[in-house]
Parts: C-alpha cells; structure tokens; sequence
C-alpha cells in the first residue's frame, strides 16, 4: 500500500549549475512484495541484482497507478543511473515494502530514491539508494519534457495517497 509521508520542499541546483524545478520530496509508493526462493544466490542470500529487481518492480507499480499519459510512440523512460546501497543481507523466505521518495524532478529526468525494509519493521533497512530515469523520445532516442501526468504526480497529495498492491 501506499502511503504519504511529510513533504519537504526544497530548490535544487543540478551538478551543472542549472536551476531544477521546486519539487517537494514526496513518498510516492509503499508497495510490498515477497522475496522469492529464486531470488538467492550461492550465499543463500538475495542476489545484489535483484535489489534492482524490487525496485523496478515498486517503480513500475507506482506507474501504472498514474493518472494520464506517461508513455506512448514518442515518449517513454529509460534508467540512466541506479545506484544501490547494501545495508544487510535478505534471505528466504521473506516479505519486503519497497518505498519510493521523489528526490528530483528535472526538465527531461525524475530522481527516484528507493528503500527496501522489511514488512513488519520500518527500522530494518536491507537497501537504499536511487535510480534516474530520463524520459526519450524512441525514435531519436534524444530526452524530452517530463509527461505532465508524472511531473503531477509527483508534486500531488493524491499520488502519494493512493493505494498499489
């Protein structure tokens, strides 16, 4: 499930020096999952990739509860960047919530920061990190504005308040 959590707003200033949008940093998702039997690696503990995994998959939930149009023949997402920090390991079997924090939102890209904590304790955090996606258009493959249905629902209270599963 989805839940809102205290917005802050801030002014960001990209690396570049250029100015990015007021965006308040907003919970986007909650979305809870089960970590799978294939999911493990030799070590018996969930696989460093599948923490992309999990987040992908809280990403692409948190999507397709979006209002409007966010992708179509001449605009659709890409990763740029992911970046992962691992806290502790996970093992089988479990169940996780996969948070979802907008950190930036820019021009032609949305900074998505990511925690994977366990179902029943907040405080028990196995990853964090985020993850960039730049917005394209797939004929060119050159950046175009963020759809105005993401940039919405990043920055409105109802985003955050609705409900994935």
């Amino acid at each position: 499930m989805t839940t809102a959590r205290k917005s802050v707003s801030r002014k960001a200033v990209a690396a570049s020096g250029s100015p990015v949008a007021d965006v308040a940093e907003r919970a986007l998702a909650r979305v809870p999952m089960s970590v799978r039997w294939g999911d493990l690696d030799a070590f018996n503990h969930v696989n460093n990739a599948t923490f992309l995994v999990y987040a992908q998959e809280a990403r692409l939930a948190w999507l397709a509860g979006i209002d409007g149009p966010w992708f179509d023949e001449s605009m659709m997402p890409v990763v740029a960047a992911a970046q992962v920090n691992f806290r502790r390991q996970l093992a089988w079997p479990g169940r996780i919530v996969v948070e979802l924090v907008t950190k930036r939102a820019g021009t032609s890209s949305l900074t998505i920061a990511h925690r994977i904590v366990a179902e029943d304790d907040d405080d028990c955090i196995y990853a964090d990190g985020e993850v960039v996606m730049v917005w394209i258009d797939p004929a060119s493959g050159r950046s175009v504005p963020l759809p105005p249905a993401i940039r919405a629902a990043c920055q409105s209270e109802a985003s955050a308040a609705s409900t994935l599963k």
